[in-house]
């Protein structure tokens, strides 16, 4: 059945289908990549993560007897342990043993950046351990004084910790989805052809199967429903908390819980191709990239090595001149070398991707490349497509006009009534605004469809007509002057005009448009407090996108843009001096979003698997992106403090520790080094902690 309007814009439907998604490989030590990863091959970063957690909680143990025999903490805390021969030598054993199976792996990490001339924070974290390992076993047999072999198995113990973290953060983020794979069926109910249904492993499911999905079970595949309707939990993916009606023709999701009735599901992806395994494809390839606030940390750690060095040489060079050569100037300048590592350092920024981006996941937002999350916080302008982002991407009744005694509910009632067997986009919009309402629909019979005009059937003896306005030209009828002006009105808006003519009278008029999302309104307003100019881009005729321009408050918009010149409009903003953000729906989009200097897919779904944004949106709703702002000069905010402290330390301990106040009788011994570069790490640690309270 066909539907002629007086204007039916033009609009372009987002592609559903799922590119592939490939992740680029990690070496150790991590180096920083590109913004797009172009490697076929996807690499399990697991063992790594199980490495520095096994080596850390090993060294943690063995680091319990160094701490116990060290004669400074027993000083300090005012204890002593139980003496027996060979006593001495438990934290030298225990603190070799350390060395040799944590630090050693920090050492091999240096190489690289040793030999690329740019030290960095494997080389400032070997310089420290292999120094304070060399003093502590010289103390061993000379008088060089107290020991460093506290500090060195501390110092390992949080770099391990630190490593450990930032392999495990994304991870973490991914856990619910990790708790959903498991949840995945190991069987599904195939229907053949004859109807009879057979159990078979969901592994053996192909394209173009039909499924059988009985009440309260998991989905096996991603799918189309064929048959049945019925509400499907999917917050597990989306996070929408209410189940989702799922009638023909709806997208379904590999994983999501069916409610009560039966569906059968024709499958369309299965295993690696369902939205499911492309959403922890994204997830696994954020540990692909670093922030730039992460490659601050990296320099700031040259920086410190460095500087450690000179004030080494210095400090040597001075106390040499003042006391000559003693054992007192080793010691002073093996106490800058090791201090210039603070624990804090190897911390600062770990800790925060860990907990930025487990609360990203937990508010439906994936990161898949750190320095684009990390660049949100400094946008000028955001575009959004129209469909599919800002609107929903199907037509629905915005507005109704009825006249003489009709009632606006009766009439979209007896219109649903009669568009009932019709698929229609149109015929669905109203039957949804039917819905909606809770309208009661009325019996009607006789239908028949008027091919080019509208439909016709019979309601309580009467012979009732929906259509556009070649009907009216068919019927020979002209609408009212408020029906006629309502016509004129929506067509100035772009929006598609269907009558309800009952017994040659024309009762009622519906218009249609691609609904707006509820939430755009109230994203566009949160944007602009924030100081952002809003755009939209849209294949849509010029009249249609200066309605959604003037009803969202939207700053500028560029209409009847094709696909594959949407780039060029964020190419115009950008050659503006101005950042960029594109969100659109990640497939027809994916030029845009690629320009972009952040590229933002939204989308539900089977539409979540791009490659070409930074940040995937598990949900349609446009206020994401408000969050995505929020939690970017949030995570930037806490690295920056964190940097602060971690390095702030140095600048007083370095000093001290080379000596500066030594003539007024001020001299930082290690051991107090070693307390402040602990309280640096707590500080560290509870300021990352505080970026969980964030609101969003």
């Amino acid at each position: 059945m066909e539907h002629p309007h007086s204007s039916q814009p033009h609009q372009h439907q987002p592609d559903s289908s799922l590119p592939e998604v490939h992740s680029s490989p990690q070496a150790t030590p991590p180096q920083h990549r590109g913004h797009t990863s172009s490697h076929s091959a996807s690499v399990d970063h697991t063992d790594h993560e199980q490495m520095f957690r096994n080596r850390f909680w090993v060294c943690l143990v063995l680091t319990i007897p160094v701490l116990a025999y060290s004669p400074a903490l027993q000083e300090w805390l005012g204890f002593t342990m139980p003496a027996f021969p060979g006593s001495q030598w438990i934290a030298p054993v225990f603190s070799i043993i350390i060395f040799l199976y944590g630090g050693v792996p920090f050492m091999q990490m240096a190489i690289p950046e040793i030999k690329n001339r740019q030290p960095g924070m494997m080389t400032l974290i070997s310089l420290a351990i292999s120094v304070a390992f060399l003093y502590s076993l010289a103390t061993l047999f000379a008088p060089l004084g107290n020991s460093f072999f506290w500090e060195l198995v501390t110092l390992i113990d949080v770099m391990l910790l630190g490593h450990w973290l930032e392999m495990r953060s994304v991870r973490q983020a991914s856990g619910a989805l990790n708790e959903l794979a498991k949840l995945m069926p190991d069987t599904a109910e195939r229907i053949a052809d004859d109807g009879t249904i057979t159990e078979v492993p969901a592994a053996d499911l192909r394209a173009g199967d039909v499924v059988l999905v009985r009440p309260g079970a998991n989905i096996p595949a991603d799918g189309v429903v064929v048959e049945g309707e019925s509400a499907v939990n999917e917050a597990m993916i989306t996070g929408e908390s209410r189940p989702v009606q799922k009638m023909p023709e709806a997208k379904i999701i590999a994983g999501t819980i069916n409610g009560d009735s039966s569906l059968r599901v024709r499958v369309v992806a299965t295993g690696n191709d369902t939205a499911l395994a492309g959403i922890m494809r994204l997830v696994s390839e954020a540990q692909q990239s670093k922030s730039r606030t992460q490659m601050l940390a990296d320099k700031a750690a040259g920086w410190l090595f460095y500087a450690a060095g000179g004030v080494a040489i210095l400090t040597a060079v001075a106390w040499i001149v003042a006391i000559g050569f003693e054992a007192e100037v080793i010691k002073r300048v093996a106490t800058v070398l090791v201090i210039a590592c603070p624990h804090a350092l190897g911390l600062a920024i770990p800790l925060v991707v860990a907990i930025s981006t487990s609360v990203s996941a937990r508010n439906g937002i994936l990161i898949r490349d750190r320095l684009a999350m990390e660049l949100a916080r400094k946008l000028d302008v955001i575009i959004f497509d129209k469909t599919g982002t800002l609107t929903k991407g199907q037509q629905g009744v915005v507005e109704i006009i009825a006249v003489d005694n009709w009632a606006e509910t009766q009439a979209l009632a007896l219109a649903a009534a009669i568009e009932g067997d019709s698929e229609h986009m149109i015929a669905r919009g109203i039957r949804q605004a039917a819905d909606e309402r809770g309208a009661s629909l009325p019996r009607v019979t006789s239908f028949e469809a008027l091919k080019g005009r509208g439909v016709r059937a019979s309601s309580n003896g009467h012979t009732v007509y929906v259509g556009g306005p070649q009907l009216l030209e068919m019927l020979e009828l002209e609408p009212a002057s408020a029906i006629a002006e309502f016509a004129a009105k929506a067509g100035d808006k772009g929006q598609s005009v269907v009558y309800l003519i009952q017994d040659e009278q024309i009762v009622a008029a519906f218009a249609l448009a691609d609904v707006i999302r509820s939430e755009s309104k109230a994203a566009i307003q949160q944007l602009h407090r924030l100081g952002l100019e809003v755009a939209m881009l849209t294949g849509d005729s010029e009249a249609v996108a200066r309605a959604v321009a003037e009803e969202l408050n939207i700053d500028r918009y560029f209409a009847q843009v094709l696909p594959e010149h949407k780039d060029q409009k964020v190419s115009e903003l950008q050659d503006q001096h101005k950042r960029v953000a594109m969100v659109g729906d990640g497939v027809n989009d994916a030029p845009a979003l690629a320009r972009a200097d952040v590229g933002i897919a939204i989308g539900s779904g089977t539409d979540v698997a791009v490659e070409s944004a930074g940040i995937i949106l598990v949900q349609n709703n446009p206020l994401d992106v408000v969050k995505i702002l929020k939690l970017s000069q949030a995570g930037y905010r806490k690295m920056i403090e964190n940097l602060i402290w971690a390095t702030g330390y140095n600048i007083v301990a370095l000093p001290l520790a080379a000596g500066i106040l030594a003539p007024f009788g001020i001299l930082l011994s290690p051991a107090v080094g070693a307390l402040l570069m602990s309280l640096s790490t707590v500080v560290v640690a509870l300021n990352a902690q505080l970026l969980r309270r964030v609101e969003v």
